[in-house]
Order: C-alpha cells, then sequence, then structure tokens
C-alpha cells in the first residue's frame, strides 16, 4: 500500500518525461523533462526499496544522480547559451536594423520560396573554416515526423536571411532537383556552387 502512489507516478512520469526530452524543443523542455525524469527515477527507486528489488533501488539512485547532470545542464548552462542568442536577435530585431539571429536557432528555421510559400525547414549550416562564411544550409522537406524526409544543401548564395526564416533565391522547382543528401555524406561543396 505504500508503495502504491510511488509505483503508479514513476512509470508515468518516466514516459512524460521521455516525450518532453525526445522533442527537443529547446533547453528549457528539456530541462524540465530531466526533472520529471528525476521525479520517476526517485519513485522507483521508492518501489525498489519498498519491496525489495535492491537491483531497481540501486539503478534507478544512479539514474537520479544521471538527471540531477541533465538538470544542471539543460536549464543551466544550455538554457543560459540559448537566452542570450534569443536576447540578443530579440534586441536586433528592435533596433532601426535586424541584423542578428542566433545560429543555434537555425535548425528548424521555415524555409520558403520566393513567393513565401513553404518548402520545409533549415536543419544545419555549415561553415568554412578559413573565412568563416556560411558555406551552404540544409534543408528538411516532405515526410513525416522525420520519415520519408528528404535533405537538400542549398548553397548561402541562394538563400536571404531573416530573423525567423530563410528565403529562396530561386524557384521551388529549382530546389526540388537539388539531389537529396544521402544519410551521413554532407558534400563539401553543394551542387548549386559546383554548376
Amino acid at each position: 500500500m505504500v508503495t502504491e502512489l510511488p509505483a503508479w507516478i514513476a512509470p508515468a512520469a518516466t514516459m512524460i518525461a521521455a516525450i518532453m526530452t525526445a522533442a527537443n524543443l529547446g533547453a528549457r523542455v528539456t530541462g524540465w523533462g530531466f526533472v520529471v525524469f528525476t521525479a520517476g527515477s526517485i519513485c522507483w527507486s521508492w518501489v525498489g526499496y519498498a519491496s525489495g528489488q535492491t537491483n531497481l533501488l540501486v539503478s534507478n539512485g544512479f539514474l537520479t544522480l544521471i538527471n540531477l547532470v541533465g538538470i544542471w545542464r539543460w536549464l543551466g548552462r544550455q538554457r543560459a547559451y540559448e537566452d542570450g542568442g534569443t536576447s540578443a536577435a530579440e534586441a536586433s530585431r528592435r533596433s532601426a536594423h535586424p541584423t542578428l539571429f542566433a545560429a543555434t536557432h537555425v535548425d528548424g528555421m521555415a524555409v520558403l520560396d520566393q513567393h513565401g510559400h513553404d518548402l520545409g525547414e533549415a536543419v544545419e549550416a555549415l561553415v568554412s573554416c578559413d573565412d568563416g562564411v556560411m558555406s551552404y544550409i540544409v534543408v528538411r522537406s516532405g515526410g513525416v515526423a522525420g520519415l520519408g524526409e528528404y535533405l537538400r544543401a542549398v548553397p548561402r548564395s541562394d538563400m536571404k536571411f531573416s530573423c525567423d526564416h530563410f528565403t529562396l533565391c530561386r524557384s521551388s522547382s529549382w530546389f526540388l532537383a537539388l539531389p537529396p543528401l544521402q544519410d551521413g555524406q554532407w558534400p563539401i561543396i553543394p551542387d548549386g556552387l559546383q554548376s
């Protein structure tokens, strides 16, 4: 009877925390996911202790320590990085000439065609080591939840930057004609720059 409530909280907290961290919705959500994971691992530890399952107690005691590191990392350090980039970008938007966006926010930024229609989302930006200039942006399109999506490398010169989206300077048919990237084999120079 003593373990009934923790026995219900433990799996519920573990499932909720897994959803929160897997969703990758930013440092705060991930950090709070680790808080929920911690509550779950404490409840699992209590269940292990009350039921005499030493293996459950020890493994979840260890997971509690790991979850505390996750809280420190995501609600402390990573959140501070994210907030710093966001504050600079927001201050830039309010200025006479908005010029900044946080490079860490590239992932998930909308990519529009010349007419403002949605093409997909940016995944990553590749920067040249020699001069620090952005070479190309990887754009994902199609598919659902990562299944059936295509990744394409779009040269920096073919994109206009905004604070909250990219605009392709070419037609959507040009974009769709770019060859999809192979998993784990991204180019040194994107096709659009080779031609």
